[in-house]
């Protein structure tokens, strides 16, 4: 059937969409959320009864980009099976384990933008009800490195380093990477930006410098520097990856074997070789328990091992937030104060504790010393304004919320609990991530004094109604507790 392009100025939101009228969807014998042909693509259909009259097809902005058309141009449209996948995913969600192929063909469906959302989501439900053995885990990792491109590092030691989240501030990545590659070491460190949290790695570096690097240029920049701090979102590597957290995200799950898959293929397509992993537990961290911490932990090693890499997993404390900064301008004020020798102790010493951990791990010598010279002679500040440079210097200065609240101690006494969870809502409800300067800055941690009317935190934002909006929520949910 020929059919005349109407452009729909809506976004899917990365799917493919077509819609139809009801004489030609008739005419066709396809129903919504059937697949159509367009031109040898696979698309999604949708029935109108207004809006698209018959003869024509309205596709959404994602498809009209993909497909390459223009409105009034006409395309060949023809009935289409529904993506092979659809049956593996059936497949997992009456429990039974896929094979190599089985799940390689889901993958290639999910970066062709194949499957729609609803259908990665009962992918995402069966691997969460039925589980994944260790080996559908490796098939799903080498699939989803496969879906993108690998980074050419020329044969080098790499090394990386990945958080499983969960806990505030904690920017220990934009301290340890500078340290590696001082160190002689390459260390090409992707990174999220934030989904739920005040901000990822990738939002606080770009404060800095600019983290939507192509794979070209990110090359360049590691030829230049050792290292890289950007955003994974910006590259080909492991393409999968980005639509399935998407829908996992949405769901509200924290899948592991999903987590397991998601981190370990995006370390196996910048080549590393050296990788440690740090679970921070507590209360209110992403990992409630150590014993879920030491089931990760065994996860992670073994299938590394099985996937070419050495892993070693260190469980940190994740009752607090790490550093004073939680947003992406007060996060990176920190992180430049511990470069520069100074910033949040805990801050500083996690991070330290973390290289020398990795470059033990890569088996340097006397690692600790060797990371205490690199930050105190300035060699890692030297090296963190080099990748600035060849990254992209940000011109924009680090400026916080020009509206702000110093909030007091209620009573004196001591500082029993920090609620991470809270904490990172009122920062998101500040404006943190998008608004760069908004965010929270802690005076105290836990177990520290305090007196009545002592200031303890002070939040920022851009804008007076988000600042209002805060202190609103703080009066329903305090983020502190005082004894």
């Amino acid at each position: 059937m020929r059919l005349r392009v109407k452009e729909v100025n809506l976004s899917a939101g990365h799917v493919l969409i077509a819609i139809l009228s009801k004489e030609d969807a008739k005419h066709l014998d396809v129903n919504a959320n059937d697949r159509i042909d367009i031109n040898g693509t696979k698309v999604i259909v949708n029935v109108s009864s207004k809006g698209v009259s018959k003869g024509t097809i309205g596709l959404f902005e994602e498809s009209l980009k993909t497909l390459k058309l223009k409105p009034n141009e006409f395309v060949n449209v023809k009935t289409s099976a529904k993506p092979r996948g659809i049956e593996y995913i059936e497949k997992k969600l009456r429990g039974k384990k896929l094979e190599k192929e089985e799940i390689e063909r889901i993958i290639q469906e999910v970066v062709k933008n194949e499957l729609n959302e609803a259908e990665i989501a009962y992918f995402i439900s069966g691997c969460y009800t039925r589980g994944m053995s260790d080996e559908e885990i490796i098939y799903l990792t080498n699939a989803m490195v496969k879906s993108g491109k690998i980074l050419n590092t020329k044969n080098k030691k790499v090394l990386d380093k990945h958080c499983v989240g969960g806990v505030p501030g904690n920017r220990t990545s934009m301290i340890i990477a500078p340290i590696v590659a001082a160190a002689g070491f390459v260390m090409p460190k992707t990174s999220t930006r934030s989904i739920t949290s005040p901000s990822g790695t990738a939002d606080t570096m770009e404060t800095l410098a600019d983290v939507s690097l192509t794979k070209e240029k990110i090359e360049k920049v590691i030829k230049k520097t050792n290292a890289c701090l950007v955003w994974g979102g910006a590259l080909d590597l492991a393409n999968a990856d980005q639509p399935i957290i998407r829908v996992e995200r949405f769901l509200m799950l924290d899948i592991q074997p999903i987590l397991l898959s998601s981190i370990l293929s995006k370390k196996k397509s910048v080549n590393a070789q050296y990788v440690i992993v740090d679970i921070p537990i507590g209360k209110t961290a992403k990992i409630k328990s150590k014993r879920t911490a030491n089931v990760l932990k065994r996860r992670f090693i073994k299938i590394g091992k099985l996937l070419g890499m050495k892993i070693k997993v260190v469980i940190t404390d994740g009752s607090q937030p790490v550093g004073n900064g939680i947003g992406p301008v007060l996060e990176a004020i920190d992180v430049l104060n511990v470069l520069r020798g100074d910033g949040p102790k805990d801050l500083m010493d996690k991070s330290i504790f973390l290289a020398t951990e990795l470059l033990d791990l890569a088996g340097v010598k006397h690692a600790r010393s060797k990371v205490l010279n690199i930050l105190n002679s300035g060699k890692a500040y030297e090296k963190m304004k080099e990748i600035i440079k060849a990254q992209g210097k940000n011109v924009h200065r680090l400026k916080v919320g020009k509206y702000f609240k110093i909030i007091q101690a209620s009573k004196s006494g001591i500082i029993s609990e920090i609620d991470n969870e809270r904490l990172s809502k009122l920062a998101r409800i500040l404006g943190s991530p998008e608004d760069k300067g908004a965010g929270i800055y802690l005076s105290v941690k836990k177990g520290y004094k305090v007196k009545k009317q002592q200031p303890i935190f002070t939040m920022y934002a851009e804008s007076k109604k988000k600042l209002e909006f805060a202190l609103e929520e703080l009066d329903e949910r305090y983020p502190m507790k005082i004894v």
